[in-house]
């Protein structure tokens, strides 16, 4: 995702909207669905610690022999953050791009490394025409206590649909459904200059999985239950921050 337009802050590793007018702070839709267990996370984590402990194995033997365990142990734990850190700035540079083309501008240079997420993008372009409502627009609620900021909301193929762009080699999860589904249940769209608009009403949500040789467009149900269990969520949330 690419910085929103209205101020955020951190605040015990989660991302808080403070509302440009008011100064009232939020937290993220994406803090929010944070709060779900990640066993599949865990799992990754401990396999990327155990395949640098060999991959590294020299740099690692070298610390330990010179009489420096701790920067070893730290070299490792650290292998993940490195690792999520990188497609992290892959996935921000990649949603800048498609960003100015759901803008209806034109590109500049792209670097090389981009390239095939771009090309693929084009292909979803011509191939589902969609046209772009609302490009990374802040959603807010002050009715549930959040905010986030959204792909976008198109109209595809006669439908209105929240969209949102991955690029993980993982592929879509299925707590997006949540994400999408509190987007569309906020309150306003909200401009940095404090004009408040309303939430344009979508008919169903959807998940753009792109990769540099594919893409994969899937719908995304959204519904009472999904927006059950975000409000669930939300109660945790706020007694991870507050209680």
């Amino acid at each position: 995702m690419t910085v929103p337009s209205i101020p955020t802050i951190k605040r015990s590793g989660s991302r808080f909207y403070v509302h440009p007018t008011s100064a009232e702070k939020v937290p993220s839709v994406t803090s929010v669905c944070g709060m779900l267990p990640k066993k599949a996370l865990q799992y990754w984590r401990g396999k990327l610690v155990a395949e640098t402990a060999i991959e590294d194995f020299g740099v690692v033997a070298d610390l330990i022999s010179r009489g420096n365990p701790t920067a070893a142990i730290d070299h490792l734990k650290r292998a993940p953050d490195r690792s999520s850190g990188k497609a992290a700035q892959m996935g921000t540079d990649v949603h800048e791009l498609c960003e100015i083309l759901n803008r209806g501008e034109k590109l500049g240079r792209v670097h090389p490394d981009l390239a095939g997420f771009v090309d693929q993008y084009h292909k979803f372009l011509d191939a589902f025409q969609p046209r772009f409502i609302e490009v990374e627009s802040t959603a807010w609620s002050e009715t549930h206590g959040y905010a986030g900021t959204m792909d976008w909301i198109a109209e595809i193929g006669g439908e209105v649909v929240i969209g949102d762009l991955k690029t993980g080699a993982s592929g879509i999860w299925p707590e997006i459904a949540l994400q999408l589904e509190a987007y569309s249940r906020a309150d306003y769209l909200i401009d940095p200059d404090g004009t408040q608009r309303p939430v344009p009403a979508v008919t169903g949500g959807c998940a753009l999985h792109l990769r540099p040789d594919f893409y994969s467009l899937i719908p995304i149900r959204l519904g009472a239950d999904v927006w059950d269990t975000y409000k669930a969520l939300l109660k945790v949330s706020t007694w991870e921050h507050e209680v």
